[in-house]
């Protein structure tokens, strides 16, 4: 898809009607990211929500890119102690111990104050709208609450009066409405003073940034942090089985303040590749990019058996040396930026031979001792990861693989692309006041003090969300992300592979055959892990397959549509042109533009 006037690739088709309906009204790129943002808590419920995180990198005309933080930290009453207290050797999957507070909604109106025009009342408008006159379930939002039913009817009460309808299970192409989220949105609006409309602010200068910030003040201050830090509060049923109360606070709503911050880079095959630091997933990619910058074009061919084997091999270090060093601890994140120097990537490249390993093999660098996480095998049954990027649920609400995708660009040249994650309906019960739901994160910390991502009051888990932006002379040329948890960067970084060294153009990329490894500790609670596992889409061919095989891989073999959800826009700053693409996996994807 290409055009000159502006273009939207999310993970659903409403959000990017929404997106492109923005961009059509004369709103920019990051109007339109929001609005869909918002939109996204209605149409993929069972992928993210208000109470949920976000990380997105945003790429303004004319200025440089950066990383805008919306994963939220640790409460404050979130200590070691205290979880080691409650009999928990791990963070639960679902229930409010493993709730971070907040911060998608801070980092969605944080991108509209400092990069968009609209007044915030317009763009909530799209939200409240399919909130109160409801939109269609889709299949997997409907197989998730049937997953569910049970749980949310004999534990989380409140999540079956909002998620079934006179107790029974809707069924997709239901059209589901959400009365008190419209209700939390209009509240939100009204603490903005002063409503628009039409789409532009009469006093853009002020009074735009003004109301923007009297909704950061109700959510911060007001009802919502205190609606939800009571109801968190009550004892409720997590996800091992226990009952727990939750320990956030109102008090850890007003001190979250979104962080934006310059991102890592490195280059690769001319472009400049952006991701968020090492508080996040996104050094793998990085990481990754620089193992394989080391072989040659053919040995890197994700279609071919010795590239896919390449390509796993690569992330499986990459993975490791994630979990031996990554997290939030900011003080030694100029030691890890030796994990990107070409040295290193070379003595890590230097360990692939032509066999699949089964060893965790973190690397070495100076000044910081790499932490071995529990190593905990998934044992017998469907090996895990398998998903698309759609949530695979347990009745107990434990969820792995997750999250939503947008991806702006308009003809300005703004780009945004944003992950927006958690607070799914399957991970709390949801909040009667205010209709969503707080989100899981802290699944992702250790309850282990010597980890770079154990559990810590006011410091952020390692996040897997992981948006990109490529740039090339300095001007960004490409936005991409998808979800998928641990697959996000996996599956990024087969498209680069595809686009960047394949030559592939970008709907043709995101299409071809998908895979990823499964030999890492996975970041979603029971956090297991598969030595020597790939799973692949049985497109690859048999060949391929039994190739790997061969070479010692414990592959699973995945339906022909079933792995990943990548989309991205691109500009060429040299014509104008501007392109999209969108995953066809699931049928929910979509880009837009003209």
């Amino acid at each position: 898809m290409q055009g000159s006037f502006g273009m939207a690739a999310t993970t659903h088709w409403v959000a990017t009607a929404v997106a492109q309906a923005v961009l059509e009204r004369g709103g920019n790129a990051f109007d339109a990211a929001v609005a869909a943002g918002f939109v996204m808590h209605v149409v993929e419920p069972h992928l993210n929500g208000a109470g949920g995180d976000m990380v997105a990198m945003v790429a303004p005309a004319g200025a440089e890119v950066a990383v805008v933080g919306g994963q939220g930290p640790a409460p404050r009453r979130a200590t070691v102690e205290h979880y080691l207290g409650e009999g928990l050797s791990a963070v639960p999957g679902s229930g409010a111990l493993a709730a971070a507070v907040p911060g998608a909604v801070e980092a969605w109106l944080w991108m509209l104050r400092e990069h968009g025009s609209w007044d915030v009342a317009d763009v909530l408008a799209y939200a409240i709208h399919y909130a109160e006159v409801g939109q269609p379930l889709g299949p997997a939002a409907a197989r998730t609450v049937a997953t569910m039913a049970g749980h949310f009817q004999e534990h989380w009460p409140s999540s079956a009066a909002t998620w079934l309808v006179d107790g029974e299970v809707p069924a997709a192409g239901d059209v589901m409405k959400l009365p008190a989220y419209a209700r939390t949105l209009r509240r939100l609006v009204e603490a903005a003073g002063d409503v628009a409309t039409g789409g532009r602010s009469a006093d853009p200068d002020a009074g735009r940034a003004a109301r923007i910030d009297g909704v950061l003040r109700e959510w911060k201050t007001g009802f919502v942090a205190d609606a939800a830090a009571a109801f968190a509060g009550r004892v409720h049923r997590h996800s091992d089985g226990g009952d727990y109360a939750g320990v956030i606070e109102a008090a850890d709503f007003a001190d979250f303040v979104v962080v934006t911050e310059e991102p890592l880079e490195i280059e690769f095959r001319g472009h400049i590749v952006a991701k968020a630091s090492f508080w996040a997933q996104g050094p793998v990619l990085l990481q990754a990019l620089a193992i394989l910058d080391t072989f040659g074009d053919a040995e890197l061919d994700p279609s071919t058996e010795i590239g896919v084997h390449n390509v796993v091999e690569a992330l499986k270090l990459a993975m490791a040396d994630r979990d031996a060093y990554y997290g939030d601890a900011a003080d030694n994140h100029e030691l890890l930026r030796q994990l990107l120097t070409p040295e290193y990537a070379r003595s890590r490249a230097a360990l692939i031979t032509g066999e699949a390993s089964g060893v965790w093999r973190p690397g070495v660098i100076r000044g910081v001792e790499p932490y071995r996480p529990p190593l905990r095998s998934a044992g017998t049954g469907e090996p895990e990861g398998t998903g698309t990027g759609e949530p695979t649920v347990r009745p107990t609400g434990v969820t792995k693989g997750d999250t939503s995708h947008i991806d702006v660009v308009d003809r300005h040249g703004n780009m945004v692309s944003a992950t927006p994650s958690g607070g799914w309906l399957q991970s709390n019960p949801t909040i009667p006041e205010l209709g969503f739901c707080l989100g899981t994160r802290l699944q992702m910390t250790w309850l282990d003090p010597a980890s770079p991502s154990a559990l810590a009051p006011g410091r952020r888990p390692r996040t897997t969300l992981s948006p990109t932006v490529l740039s090339r002379n300095g001007v960004a040329v490409s936005a991409l992300g998808s979800p998928g948890g641990d697959q996000q960067d996996q599956w990024q970084l087969v498209y680069l592979l595809r686009t960047l060294v394949g030559g592939y153009d970008p709907q043709e990329a995101i299409e071809a055959p998908m895979f990823h490894t499964t030999a890492v500790a996975q970041s979603f609670w029971p956090r297991h892990w598969t030595p020597k596992g790939v799973v692949v889409e049985d497109r690859l061919g048999d060949d391929v397959i039994e190739g790997l095989r061969r070479r010692g891989h414990d592959v699973t073999v995945a339906g022909p549509w079933s792995l990943g959800r990548l989309s991205a826009v691109l500009r060429d700053p040299e014509t104008g042109l501007l392109s999209a693409a969108a995953n066809p996996r699931g049928m929910q994807g979509y880009a837009a533009g003209r």
